[in-house]
């Protein structure tokens, strides 16, 4: 008897966290890892962030495999031009997408020569110290790099391989009510709204990202566990996202 209950009393307690877990993961925030460079230089690959899912109100896609029980959003917040977030892919309304809003809704895009102009004005940016990435070797490929001023005043970086790449000129479009248009901070090097993702609808936000719990260097094989250690990056941990 003693035994049944100590059994039940330990599902109880497995149950709670999974709930708990849950509506932790729903509605509050929710742990992200970066898989690809497109985010450079402010997210690392091997990043790990966490996504406020309360920021921007709540659809479809802020539950687990995007459980259709409503339409739109509800509590709605709109998003500011410069903020890092976390969207559904809107071909797929599936996969994990992270980029920064750089259009809202009416706005008028285009780039000339990898310059990026909002509704008719040219986005300011400073070139700064190159930024250098080094594979497992020690090899190193460097980036132009620059702090964009967008046009409330946000600044950011964004590196450039140059200014004659592909993704460097569009012609001007307008953004759709209830959408946005997104970048990824590595300009020449992201699958953004200008190549296969388009518009993302403001009910494919999941939340914004906000802060770094753990960084780590995934070049290294991960059956040398004695090299973990020295590959974590200890001066991004809890670093903000800007």
């Amino acid at each position: 008897m003693e035994k049944d209950e100590g059994l039940w009393e330990t599902v109880k307690t497995v149950l709670a966290a999974i709930v708990i877990a849950v509506v932790i993961r729903t509605f509050l925030f929710e742990p992200f890892k970066i898989p690809s460079g497109s985010m450079y230089p402010t997210l690392y690959v091997g990043d790990y962030l966490f996504v406020s899912k309360y920021t921007y109100g709540y659809s479809k896609h802020s539950f687990p495999f995007s459980i259709p029980l409503f339409n739109g959003r509800i509590w709605e917040d709109k998003p500011e031009r410069g903020d890092v977030v976390v969207f559904k892919f809107p071909q797929d309304n599936r996969t994990d997408f992270i980029k920064r809003i750089i259009g809202l809704p009416g706005d008028k895009l285009k780039l000339e020569q990898g310059r990026l102009y909002i509704n008719g004005k040219q986005v300011a940016r400073d070139e700064i110290e190159d930024f250098v990435l080094r594979d497992k070797r020690g090899n190193a490929e460097r980036f132009h790099q620059y702090v964009e001023t967008l046009p409330e005043g946000y600044k950011h970086k964004i590196i450039e391989v140059s200014d004659f790449e592909t993704v460097d000129y569009m012609p001007e479009i307008e953004i759709p009510q209830n959408s946005y248009f997104v970048m990824g901070d590595n300009r020449d090097h992201s699958d953004d709204s200008r190549v296969n993702v388009g518009f993302v609808p403001a009910e494919n936000l999941v939340g914004k990202a906000r802060f770094l719990f753990f960084s780590h260097n995934d070049e290294d094989a991960w059956y040398k566990p004695w090299t973990w250690p020295k590959k974590i990056r200890w001066n991004r941990l809890f670093n903000k996202i800007k």
